[in-house]
């Protein structure tokens, strides 16, 4: 994957040039995690670049976006159910604190993680997971991208 759509995630995902997307949803636009070493790990992307808190947004767009966050956080644990048997649980965070744009992190968590770091934040992984190929985004998760998207598709929005 290209580098250049890594400076403007959201930039890059309104003109159709991010390779992460996974769907468009009415708050913004889910895309899979650059890193897989929990597989299926998932971000929800606000669809303004120029709104960096949850707080900026006016009442019914932050429910919205809250809305899509549950929605994608509820697609994630069914598609990594299915694909693994010893999927736990999700974890869903709103940071903010390198990305200075609004986002919703789905990190899906694993009976098989390390025994000193199951019940503790993702963040708290070694720095090689998150910067070692072995764990890059790559063609053996399209599987688990489409299963994703697909359980998208079945949870309708909240009208």
């Amino acid at each position: 994957m290209a580098s250049n759509w890594r400076n403007d995630r959201i930039g890059s995902a309104l003109r159709g040039e991010n390779p992460t997307v996974l769907r468009r949803l009415g708050s913004g636009f889910v895309v899979i995690g650059d890193v897989q070493f929990l597989p299926g790990y998932s971000v929800l992307l606000a669809g303004r670049p120029d709104v960096q808190r949850l707080s900026e947004l006016p009442r019914a767009e932050r429910l919205a976006f809250l809305c899509d966050m549950d929605r994608l956080g509820e697609a994630v644990e069914r598609a990594c159910r299915r694909a693994d048997p010893a999927f736990r649980r999700v974890n869903l965070e709103i940071l903010g604190n390198t990305d200075g744009f609004l986002h919703a992190h789905v990190w899906p968590r694993y009976e098989w993680e390390p025994a000193d770091l199951v019940g503790r934040p993702v963040w708290l992984y070694p720095h090689d997971r998150w910067t070692d190929e072995r764990y890059a985004l790559g063609p053996r998760h399209d599987a688990l991208r489409a299963g994703i998207g697909e359980e998208l598709d079945r949870t309708p929005p909240v009208s």
